[in-house]
């Protein structure tokens, strides 16, 4: 193993284009390493941390809240759409970091609403907050006290409810032989059934259902030196998606799968803090300038010398989620190296353009529709107005007062604007269409307002397949659109026309990016071929497993239309392990 000090000029590829020089200098079968320029004199910082083998699990504080989903409760499927599963940032030279940690997290809410966690170090030793629950609702000041020092990672999450949620709050923090670590982790592990099984036989004991914990148990077992070359062997043992922030006594690290399929970006502060997180919202939060992404394939280590960058492994071409851009990420984002407001924007002018329908007005469904029914509006010279009022105080459950009122928790979430609509014809634009139910209970809202005619525009193309790289959708036999035509669903839907955006108009939108990019929920074409179980959050109100791996209920892989074949090939040879 070879180490190499560069200027950071000569392996940063433009922001533009995020994956020219990827393609050239990450492609390696070795280990390489660069080190990263350190802030200028006027932006140095003063570490007080030292390595420490001493840091008994014990030392680790942990403050956790009840949990507020009560059984009375109805759970509310908010809107019916696919969910991210979660938001990471870690933060290494400030002394305020937990508290930028806390601020970050509030960024990225959107990303997780059911859990939030922060670590920090102080002398040496790891201090955990983790609870259920928004990010107002789990810190207080008297929490963030006791997380001070300069160096933290954070993380939201979105799980099922359940009693034993709470131990799956991120970041986790492990104690073995050399001191202690903390993880972060956005993504999911499709071989996590194989190594968890794996990690069990030799003795290895879980305490929390997520994938996540996997990844502490292989860097434990580890015996590479330095410490983050355990973390380097680790994750050549993960097959799927993992963008991941990892916390020591004196380093942070980050890293992201080789197909680079979860974000991570890399930004300072003005005081020369590094800071990582999902999206380029939680950096313009705590006033950090936004330098780069973490590469697919790529570890960065931050400590007391600056920030060094190794390659991971090789890789085939990048597979970014495509749906980060049409749903997951903040408009005011830049994520894989595009403007997401742009993009969406894009999407709406070219649903205007292929799609064209005699209309009076455009409205959205909001929030993820609105900047793609702008563009709708734009292009089409149609006014945009606010048809539908979004309620952002309704949370994830509430009571309902009576079975008998029709569509209660979209109208709890959506109140439709009679002066908008009525006699109008309306186009309303949303970003996705899952199960169709959410989409059909607003059709008939607007047409209850007193809405002429309603012609829905969806900016993303059918969703035809389950995403097993961090993100929960339902099975493939709950996708409307993998089991009706455009027509079908027109009709049960209700709508007077229905048009998606097309996969052909999407690619070419996308220009020399679009081979970047999966599109498994479009295509079923999967980079990377799950196998066996796959834990899907959304199917489990335990959130995983209260016994073995083989106990999961309906975790079974569900093949699409166009890999059923090559999944029943390998059924023949391994009819005992995997069943279709």
């Amino acid at each position: 193993m070879a180490a190499a000090a560069t200027n950071i000029s000569s392996f940063s590829p433009p922001l533009e284009k995020p994956y020219s020089v990827l393609k050239t200098q990450f492609h390696k079968p070795s280990y390489f390493f660069r080190t990263l320029p350190k802030p200028s004199s006027t932006q140095t910082h003063t570490t007080l941390l030292t390595p420490s083998a001493k840091n008994p699990i014990s030392d680790v504080i942990s403050a956790y809240e009840s949990n507020p989903y009560e059984e009375s409760s109805l759970f509310f499927d908010d809107d019916d759409k696919p969910r991210e599963e979660c938001g990471v940032v870690g933060i290494y030279g400030d002394p305020e970091a937990s508290r930028l940690c806390y601020l970050a997290l509030h960024a990225l809410q959107h990303r997780g609403q059911e859990g939030a966690g922060i670590v920090a170090v102080h002398d040496n030793v790891l201090q955990s907050v983790t609870g259920v629950g928004l990010v107002s609702e789990v810190f207080n000041t008297s929490k963030l006290d006791k997380l001070p020092g300069d160096l933290a990672i954070g993380h939201v999450r979105y799980s099922t409810a359940g009693s034993s949620m709470l131990k799956n709050v991120q970041p986790f923090v492990a104690g073995y032989r050399f001191g202690s670590v903390g993880v972060a982790h956005n993504g999911n592990l499709v071989n996590y059934q194989s190594l968890r099984a794996k990690l069990e036989e030799n003795g290895s004991i879980f305490n929390t259902s997520s994938d996540t914990e996997v990844v502490l148990h292989l860097i434990a077992i580890s015996k590479a030196r330095p410490f983050f070359m355990r973390i380097v062997e680790a994750c050549e043992q993960l097959e799927g998606a993992y963008s991941m922030v990892f916390l020591t006594e004196d380093k942070l690290v980050a890293v992201r799968d080789p197909f680079g399929f979860r974000p991570l970006v890399m930004g300072r502060r003005s005081n020369g803090a590094v800071v990582f997180a999902s999206e380029t919202c939680a950096l313009d939060l705590i006033e950090a300038t936004y330098e780069r992404e973490v590469y697919p394939g790529e570890v960065l280590v931050v400590d007391k010398d600056g920030v060094q960058s190794l390659c991971l492994m090789p890789h085939p071409e990048p597979k970014s989620c495509i749906f980060e851009h049409i749903y997951f990420a903040l408009p005011n984002s830049v994520v894989f190296g595009r403007s997401v407001y742009e993009s969406r924007h894009a999407f709406g002018e070219i649903l205007a353009t292929e799609a064209p329908v005699e209309c009076d007005v455009v409205i959205a469904v909001p929030d993820s529709g609105v900047v793609a029914a702008l563009g709708y509006a734009a292009k089409a010279g149609v006014p945009f107005q606010q048809g539908l009022i979004r309620s952002h105080y309704v949370g994830r459950t509430f009571i309902e007062p009576s079975q008998k009122i029709r569509d209660f928790g979209v109208k709890l979430k959506l109140s439709p604007v009679r002066a908008v609509l009525e006699g109008k014809r309306v186009v309303v634009v949303d970003d996705s269409i899952v199960r169709g139910t959410t989409s059909s209970k607003i059709v008939r809202l607007l047409k209850e307002a007193g809405a002429k005619e309603v012609h829905m525009r969806i900016a993303s193309p059918p969703i035809t397949g389950s995403c097993y790289y961090g993100v929960d959708t339902p099975s493939a036999e709950e996708l409307i659109s993998n089991r009706m035509s455009v027509e079908e669903i027109r009709e049960f839907i209700g709508c007077n026309s229905l048009a998606f955006l097309s996969m052909d108009s999407l690619t070419k939108l996308l220009g020399s990016d679009s081979p970047n990019f999966c599109y498994a929920c479009f295509s079923g074409n999967y980079p990377v071929q799950p196998s066996g179980k796959v834990k899907r959050l959304g199917d489990f109100l335990d959130d995983g497993l209260n016994g073995s791996v083989g106990s999961i209920d309906g975790g079974w892989i569900q093949g699409t239309k166009s890999q059923k074949e090559k999944i029943t090939e390998t059924n023949q040879k391994e009819e005992d392990v995997v069943s279709v």
